[in-house]
């Protein structure tokens, strides 16, 4: 009798690294743990992103920007002249690819705001997310990708090891590394919409699919969030940005919020915790995401990993040492860390929460 075996890829591979005394390694080592995943992907979509690249540059906002339409160039410069201190202009440093036959002019930016700007008492944090909400949603062909400090995020069209070459990632060394290749299913490939997704400090990286995300999107828009980069990931880094940074909730109650587990399992825990957990449920019931996931983010202080509540997309978490790693399978993380300390695969719902020290 003739078997026919597929592999179950389950969508899209993901993978992240931290080293909690803020050792940085060379982003090679990400690339080879993302590249074991090929086959996760279909060449619509890669990228990655990496905390404590800029150290010379700390205090400024890494604008990364990507322009569809060369001619908004000008347009955006002259807002960002207007509205922030300059520091530093230059093309993202790129290497010609074989594979990557076009790509969008793409350039960074080291600002800081005005003080001027910052007089009514708005935050910086919250006047660079204004800014980026206006481009992206106004510009009508430039897009800002990236906009955290001393971190960056590079994407684009193409394979995990295309993309690394494209961008350089081996020339970078960062503490903290998050990676994505993708197999797009009902959103278009395109640069704009590779992972991560990042807000100021923020990076998402994401397998499986958002099937919240119009409650999800109407209720980010409440607080002035404009989702234009057609994909539901989008959606779960604002939704990041404005539970922890904005509310000011904690990394694990967002999880919680993100990920809130089933009414029957609240009901039958004890009554503090029934108490509390039914008030994030009721308070963040537009902040739950539906669906099949799971979710690498990375911030200035850590990395997170999170699946969904019966945990339908995988999720692999190991230490070593100072390290923790996150990924789709195990053999992603053993690729780079061939000799874990332990490995294990996080229950539904629940976070893997590494922070540095």
């Amino acid at each position: 009798m003739n078997h026919n075996y597929q592999k179950d890829i389950s969508g899209c591979g993901l993978t992240g690294l931290i080293n909690k005394k803020r050792r940085r390694v060379s982003g090679s080592e990400i690339v080879k743990s993302l590249c074991l995943m090929n086959d996760r992907g279909n060449g619509l979509g890669a990228g990655y992103a990496a905390y404590g690249i800029y150290p010379d540059m700390a205090d400024f906002y890494a604008f990364h920007v990507m322009y569809d339409d060369p001619g908004m160039r000008h347009e955006v410069e002259d807002h960002l002249r207007g509205n922030y201190h300059v520091e530093k202009t230059e093309e993202i440093p790129t290497a010609p690819v074989k594979a990557i036959h076009i790509s969008p002019l793409l350039m960074r930016y080291f600002v800081r705001p005005l003080k001027e700007r910052l007089a009514g008492g708005i935050g910086s944090d919250d006047y660079v997310v204004n800014t980026v909400m206006r481009i992206n949603s106004e510009s009508g062909g430039a897009f800002v990708f990236s906009s955290g400090k001393n971190m960056g995020t590079f994407k684009g069209v193409g394979n995990p090891a295309d993309i690394a070459r494209f961008f350089r990632i081996e020339e970078y060394e960062g503490y903290i590394w998050t990676a994505h290749t993708r197999f797009p299913t009902n959103t278009p490939g395109w640069w704009g919409g590779a992972h991560p997704f990042a807000l100021l400090d923020w990076s998402i990286v994401h397998n499986g699919e958002i099937s919240s995300y119009g409650i999800n999107k109407r209720y980010l828009e409440m607080y002035g969030y404009k989702l234009t980069l057609l994909t539901d990931t989008e959606a779960a880094a604002y939704m990041l940005d404005l539970l922890i940074r904005r509310h000011g909730i904690t990394v694990k109650t967002a999880c919680q919020a993100l990920a809130a587990p089933f009414w029957k399992r609240i009901d039958a825990m004890p009554e503090a915790e029934k108490e509390a957990l039914t008030a994030l449920r009721q308070t963040y019931g537009s902040a739950l995401l539906n669906g099949p996931f799971s979710i690498l983010f990375g911030h200035a202080k850590g990395l997170v990993g999170i699946n969904d509540r019966i945990k339908l997309r995988p999720l692999v978490a190991a230490t070593h040492g100072a390290f923790t790693y996150m990924a789709s399978e195990e053999s992603a993380i053993r690729e780079i860390c061939p000799k874990p300390d332990k490995v294990w695969s996080p229950r539904a719902g629940e976070p893997v929460i590494a922070e540095l020290e």
